[in-house]
């Protein structure tokens, strides 16, 4: 079984930035695509961004140019979110796939005021 744990959500202005990171505890991360997900209440989970074991990375339309998604090592990815706006206020989640299970983090709050 794997924990993540993401961390860096918080209250920003917009325009403003934050850096999230993901840490997981074993050393999963380079052999296996890392998604970043946000969810707002009463909604469906959003892919946001993701990093392949390549380092290939992709993005959703409403963040490119905003978000830059990299991993630091097997056990740590961050997303790194610029030019913030009110609309990007949601919980963000962590998620990692290997070929035993899928797994996920408890969220980190990202709100942005306006």
């Amino acid at each position: 079984q794997v924990q993540l744990v993401e961390s860096g959500g918080g209250l920003v202005q917009a325009g403003g930035s934050l850096r999230l990171s993901c840490a997981a505890s074993r050393s999963i991360f380079s052999a296996n695509t890392v998604d970043w997900y946000r969810q707002l209440p009463g909604k469906q989970r959003e892919l946001v961004a993701l990093i392949t074991s390549s380092g290939s990375t992709d993005y959703a339309d409403s963040v490119k140019g905003r978000f830059t998604i990299s991993r630091e090592n097997a056990r740590t990815v961050h997303l790194l979110m610029n030019r913030l706006k009110p609309e990007d206020t949601a919980a963000y989640y962590c998620h990692c796939r290997d070929y035993l299970s899928d797994y996920w983090g408890q969220g980190t709050q990202v709100t942005v005021s306006s």
